[in-house]
């Protein structure tokens, strides 16, 4: 880990890169731009102190999707290569909540994005006049003309998840309620055997699957993250479906028995922010056709 240190308008990286470190923000301040040096040059958003960027690619060995530029003089970030991710969360375990608190926010402000776009597809596919005003259309249009419109869904990377923490991992019979929605979230949640439904309004008329997951398959971390209430039902669906029940604290003991498992958790994260931006791309594509 080094420090390194940056005047306004410096390049940190640039959109097309390799990715083999990422970086947080000691002073100073970013900005993330797509297309940078072009007349199509869009600007994503800011960073400031504490603040993390360029872990998704990280954690998923991609490309930069994006260049970062130094908009203040004396802008300080401390770099953290790949291979010195583990010992990076070992020696500060509160930065694996930090980080995951980074991309929750851009994932549960995007939602809102994705959810508002959502209904207004809807009223338009059933011919109702869309109850947006000019500004939300404009947004749509400028998200469109600076994202990739080809964003294609990552698969999760295997990781081995070995035992789960002394007295964490429990079997539930089928139909056992793990959390409800509208509870207090505390905790998250690894499947190790069997299946878990997620319900809205759940044992109601209303009652709806939201998805069905598979061992391997964690769930419940956003709510941890931000420490939210639940906004499902989780369900379990097998006879001895087996959870490991994981609380924020427990994610210093897991460092250290289990680092893969922890990368697993991030990657969850970020591949969950890349289907959620690739499914809010294909929305805002059909509002701009019906409306064209």
């Amino acid at each position: 880990m080094i420090e390194k240190k940056f005047n306004k308008g410096d390049v940190i990286f640039r959109e097309g890169d390799d990715a083999n470190s990422f970086f947080q923000i000691q002073e100073g301040k970013v900005e993330i731009i797509i297309n940078y040096g072009n007349e199509d040059e869009k600007k994503l958003t800011e960073m400031g102190p504490g603040q993390f960027f360029g872990e998704m690619a990280v954690v998923e060995s991609r490309h930069r999707s994006a260049t970062v530029i130094a908009i203040e003089d004396n802008t300080i970030v401390t770099e953290i290569q790949q291979d010195e991710l583990d010992a990076f969360f070992s020696e500060q375990p509160d930065k694996i909540i930090l980080m995951m608190k980074n991309i929750s926010g851009r994932i549960r402000e995007l939602t809102q994005d994705y959810n508002e776009a959502a209904e207004t597809l809807k009223d338009l596919k059933e011919g109702k006049s869309a109850n947006q005003n000019e500004s939300f259309f404009d947004k749509i249009k400028k998200f469109l003309s600076g994202i990739d419109t080809n964003v294609q869904s990552v698969e999760e990377a295997e990781a081995e998840h070995g035992k789960g923490l002394e007295g964490k991992v429990a079997s539930y019979p089928a139909g056992t309620i793990i959390f409800k929605e509208g509870e207090t979230a505390s905790c998250m949640y690894d499947i190790h055997f069997g299946r878990v439904g997620i319900y809205s309004n759940y044992g109601t008329p209303d009652q709806k699957e939201i998805t069905v997951l598979y061992p391997n398959k964690f769930f419940g971390e956003m709510g941890m993250i931000d420490n939210e209430t639940r906004s499902a039902t989780a369900v379990t669906l097998d006879d001895e479906t087996t959870i490991e029940t994981i609380d924020a604290e427990d994610l210093t003991e897991l460092m250290k028995q289990n680092p893969p498992k922890v990368n697993m958790i991030l990657m969850h994260l970020s591949n969950r922010l890349r289907n959620l931006t690739r499914d809010y791309t294909k929305v805002c594509k059909e509002i701009a056709d019906l409306t064209a």
